[in-house]
């Protein structure tokens, strides 16, 4: 047609400028559980967030390629565990090793679901929906059960951890 411009879509942001944008955004870290057919399997996420009060909804992402997908896949119940400023050490084992159960402050609950000493929040889970997102799938899980704790957390920015100590206004 005469007159009109062709449209094009504008260029796609290249992957790692994504990358480190998005590391100027400082999450929580958490560790996300779920049990598969060898037992207990965990992996830490940043990717956790609210979706909804009403129902409870909560969502985090799984990379394609991790070998830990096809355990979360395949799970109806799930928790997450928000981690304190003092638990650096337990995301570094779930981020190395899938069954880093065997700490010191990890034990099995009432529910039959593990659970670390100290975190800040913990959120047990059903399966509710899981989504298309490009190189990950995105997990939407129904809460049934939250525990909170009063202690700081861990965060992750721009490729470190550290803490936050939240100032109140008087």
């Amino acid at each position: 047609m005469a007159g009109l411009a062709e449209r094009t879509e504008p260029p796609l942001v290249e992957p790692a400028i994504l990358r480190k944008a998005m590391s100027k955004f400082a999450t929580g870290v958490t560790v996300v559980t779920a049990k598969g057919p060898r037992g207990w399997v965990g992996m830490t996420v940043n990717s956790f967030s609210s979706v909804s009060l009403s129902p409870p909804l909560v969502l985090w992402s799984i990379g394609r390629q991790s070998t830990r997908l096809p355990v979360f896949k395949a799970a109806e119940i799930s928790a997450v565990h928000v981690l304190n400023h003092r638990q650096h050490d337990v995301c570094m084992d779930f981020t190395r090793n899938a069954h880093a159960f065997d700490r010191e402050g990890v034990r099995i609950n009432s529910s039959g679901m593990p659970e670390f000493d100290g975190t800040l929040a913990r959120f047990e889970c059903r399966r509710h929906a899981v989504h298309d997102g490009g190189d990950h799938l995105i997990f939407v899980a129904a809460v049934t059960s939250v525990t909170m704790s009063d202690t700081q957390p861990l965060i992750f920015f721009n490729g470190a951890f550290g803490s936050f100590e939240a100032k109140h206004p008087d």
